[in-house]
C-alpha cells in the first residue's frame, strides 16, 4: 500500500517511473518466456526431427543470429526492467505491489543462472565444432551438444519466466488499485 502522509494531505505518488517500469518488465519478460517457450513447443521438437548435419548447422546459425538488439533488450531488460520496477514500488510506498514485482525478478533470475551456467555453454560447445563446412562429424558434434540437456534447461527456465510473468499480474493489479485510489481518496 501507499505510506500515508500527515493528517489532511492527500497520499500522492512519488515516482512516475514507477508505471511505465512495471509495463516494461511485464513485457520484456512476456517476450523471454514466449521466446523460451517457441524453443520448447516448436523449435526443438522440429529439429529432433531433422539430421545431424541439418541439426548442427541450424542451432548454429539460430545462436549466431540471436545475438541482435530486440533479442538483448527482452533478455537484459527483462532483469533491468523488474529489478527497477521493484526498486521504485519499494521506494514509492507500493511496499506490496513490490514483493510480488522481487519475485518477478528472483525468478527471471532463476532463468538468467540456468542460461549463463547451461544453455550458452552447450552452444558454446555446438560454436566449437567448428564451421559446417570442415566438421568431419556431425553425429558427434550433435551428441556433445547435449539436446537432452539443453532442453531440460530450457524447460527450466521457461516455467521461471512464466512464473516471473505471473508474479507481475497481481503487482499490475496493486499498482492500479493504488492509483485509483489516489485519483479518488478511495483505498
Amino acid at each position: 500500500m501507499l505510506a500515508h502522509q500527515g493528517a489532511g494531505q492527500q497520499a500522492r505518488p512519488r515516482s512516475k517511473a514507477a508505471a511505465p517500469l512495471l509495463y516494461l518488465a511485464t513485457l520484456t519478460v512476456g517476450l523471454m518466456a514466449g521466446f523460451f517457450f517457441s524453443f520448447a513447443i516448436l523449435v526443438m521438437p522440429s529439429l529432433a526431427k531433422v539430421d545431424d548435419r541439418a541439426f548442427v548447422v541450424s542451432m548454429q546459425k539460430i545462436n549466431e543470429g540471436v545475438q541482435n538488439g530486440g533479442f538483448m533488450f527482452a533478455f537484459l531488460g527483462a532483469f533491468v526492467f523488474t529489478g527497477a520496477a521493484a526498486i521504485v514500488h519499494h521506494r514509492a510506498g507500493y511496499r506490496t505491489a513490490a514483493r510480488w514485482i522481487l519475485a518477478a525478478t528472483l525468478l527471471y533470475v532463476v532463468a538468467l543462472a540456468l542460461t549463463f551456467s547451461g544453455n550458452i555453454p552447450l552452444n558454446n560447445k555446438l560454436a566449437g565444432a567448428g564451421d559446417p563446412a570442415v566438421i568431419a562429424d556431425f553425429a558427434a558434434a550433435r551428441a556433445a551438444f547435449d539436446e537432452g540437456t539443453w532442453n531440460f534447461l530450457n524447460a527450466a527456465r521457461t516455467i521461471a519466466c512464466m512464473l516471473s510473468l505471473l508474479a507481475l499480474v497481481p503487482a499490475i493489479a496493486l499498482h492500479g488499485r493504488a492509483n485509483k485510489a489516489l485519483k479518488t481518496g478511495i483505498s
